[in-house]
């Protein structure tokens, strides 16, 4: 059934078309879900890069920066030409009056 200019049928016409569409649904719906993975990639890498990032200004913070404990000098000793030998303490016998003795209770 050939009928207006080229020979062509108007369902032949009307097929191609639905093809054509059909077609490029399908490949915009393929595109979008390429589209939709290398977003989803892309949002993990720059949030993973994220994380990292303020994972290390933390360390970063609190070891070197005004979150850093502040150091205390710790006292050395000084080593003077010769030591001298220190008297040790004789034991007090306990009848010294400088002791306390206990007080009976009424």
């Amino acid at each position: 059934m050939a009928t207006g200019r080229g020979g062509t049928s108007r369902g032949s016409a009307q097929e191609r078309e639905r093809a054509r569409l059909y077609d490029a649904r399908r490949r915009f719906h393929h595109s979008q879900g390429a589209r939709r993975r290398r977003d989803n990639v892309l949002a993990a890498v720059v949030g993973g890069a994220l994380i990292v990032l303020l994972i290390g200004s933390q360390i970063v913070y609190y070891t070197a920066g005004p979150g850093a404990p502040v150091p205390t000098p710790s006292p050395t000793p000084t080593v003077s030409g010769t030591p001298t030998p220190s008297a040790t303490p004789s034991p007090s016998s306990s009848d010294d009056p400088a002791s306390p003795s206990p007080t009976p209770t009424p």
